[in-house]
């Protein structure tokens, strides 16, 4: 079986290809945007793949469904072309509703916050607020690219959103877990 080579060394100098085919700098907010998306479907491949002991399926699959999500969101940010935009999968309204209407089923039954809380307590929790806060990075380099160029409206609502999501998740494994947040203490 012939395998495919993997290193072109197109990159060697510094840029790389978009999806339309434009060369830019590696250093681009294009590819930080992008690239931090990218990072974050990797973590949560990470929390994805940690929930397969547990007893979380409809958590293990929204998360698949947001990797592939995410996966749409990295598209729109690697193509700088219009025209070649609008023919990849776009974020829609009905996917930003889809992750409020989960906060809404795993708050449900959690205790009211009446403080802020630490990152942690069980691992899930613990990779559910990495998640969170690279979630929050790709959103800051999301709404920088924005301020420099058009990318679609819904992106950075829907990776708004997902942090909410990836909090509330976190506090949900804590709680089913048995472990109680810990508050921060002044």
């Amino acid at each position: 079986m012939a395998s495919t080579k993997i290193y072109t060394k197109t990159g060697d100098s510094g840029t790389t290809g978009l999806v339309n085919g434009t060369r830019v700098a590696k250093s681009d907010p294009r590819l930080e945007a992008y690239g931090t998306v990218d990072e974050l479907n990797a973590v949560i491949g990470l929390l994805q793949s940690s929930l397969q002991s547990y007893a979380f399926q409809g958590a293990e699959r929204f998360l698949l469904r947001v990797q592939n999500h995410l996966f749409n969101v990295g598209s729109q940010l690697a193509c700088a072309d219009k025209q070649m935009a609008e023919k990849l999968p776009l974020i829609t309204a009905e996917n930003i509703q889809e992750i409020e209407n989960e906060i809404d089923i795993l708050n449900e039954d959690l205790p009211e916050l009446r403080s802020f809380i630490l990152p942690g307590g069980h691992i899930l929790a613990a990779h559910a607020h990495l998640a969170r806060t690279v979630c929050r990075r790709a959103e800051r380099a999301c709404c920088h690219l924005q301020e420099i160029t058009e990318i679609p409206a819904t992106i950075v609502p829907y990776i708004n959103r997902l942090s909410d999501y990836l909090f509330v998740l976190a506090r949900f494994f804590n709680h089913n877990l048995g472990i109680a947040d810990t508050p921060w203490e002044k």
